[in-house]
């Protein structure tokens, strides 16, 4: 099985904007205030965008394959958003991974939707039903209750939303480093200040811990047992001490091993 644990990050899709609010002659910022005041009177005050005006720059995937684990990103601050999206769905197409996210029903999914249909892309095995392979029609990516794609904050939570938490409190709550560096809110203003890597590694790190708790999920319902949790904590934890990347040595550092511990005591 190959897992990818993954997460995106986006901003105000500002072309997109001046098609549909008739902003032509604004520069970017005036663009996307102007997106965000007009949200604000739409919804009574969050200036958070509908889902087919954020624009991805950047989707991070930590995968566990074979014998393999590996924490990368799609996206280098000046790719083409198309290409970015591609290569996800591509990645859909050779490996037919697991795809396990938070609130990935929710955002993440819906927006590489809008995204990929607003650019022409492609991916037949992402959108298979059992129409031509007959075992999708009982596991596929698009079903609410099916597994392939394993939307942890709706599954847990029992698809009720009034039961729905924040990753980062889930994270921390079983002794994950949780959120580092910043916050989504925060991703906007550091794309505009030329800041895509502190993007990118924030981007990282969700999707690190949204396979942690995936690890800590399959333990709860008994698709692991005790060693074999922390046998995979184990790998994660041995991929990260050998990565040279600052981030991930922070991320190390903060996840201390009681937190596997916890995860493994009788």
């Amino acid at each position: 099985m190959t897992i990818f644990a993954f997460d995106i990050e986006t901003v105000p899709d500002l072309d997109g904007l001046r098609r549909l609010y008739g902003l032509d002659g604004l520069d970017d910022a005036s663009v996307a205030e102007a997106g965000f005041s007009l949200r604000r009177q739409e919804t009574g005050g969050s200036d958070f965008l509908r889902l087919h005006l954020h624009r991805v720059v950047v989707i991070s995937i930590a995968m566990r394959s074979g014998e393999r684990f590996k924490i990368w990103s799609l996206g280098q601050g000046d790719d083409d958003e198309a290409e970015v999206i591609q290569r996800f769905y591509d990645g859909i197409e050779r490996f037919t991974p697991t795809l396990v996210s938070w609130n990935g029903s929710g955002f993440d999914l819906p927006v590489l939707h809008y995204r990929a249909l607003r650019h022409g892309l492609s991916s037949p095995r992402y959108w298979e039903t059992g129409a031509t392979e007959q075992t999708f029609r009982w596991n596929n990516y698009l079903n609410r209750f099916h597994e392939r794609h394993t939307d942890l904050m709706d599954m847990i939570a029992g698809y009720q939303p009034r039961a729905n938490a924040p990753l980062d409190e889930i994270a921390t709550l079983c002794g994950f480093p949780g959120k580092m560096g910043m916050s989504g809110s925060q991703v906007h203003q550091a794309i505009e200040s030329g800041a895509f890597d502190s993007v990118r590694d924030y981007c990282e790190t969700d999707a690190l811990n949204t396979y942690l708790v995936w690890l800590r999920f399959q333990l709860l319902r008994g698709h692991l047992d005790r060693p074999g949790y922390a046998r995979e904590c184990a790998i994660v934890r041995e991929t990260l001490a050998g990565d040279g990347r600052a981030h991930l040595r922070q991320f190390l550092d903060a996840w201390p091993m009681d937190s596997v511990e916890q995860g493994t005591d009788g």
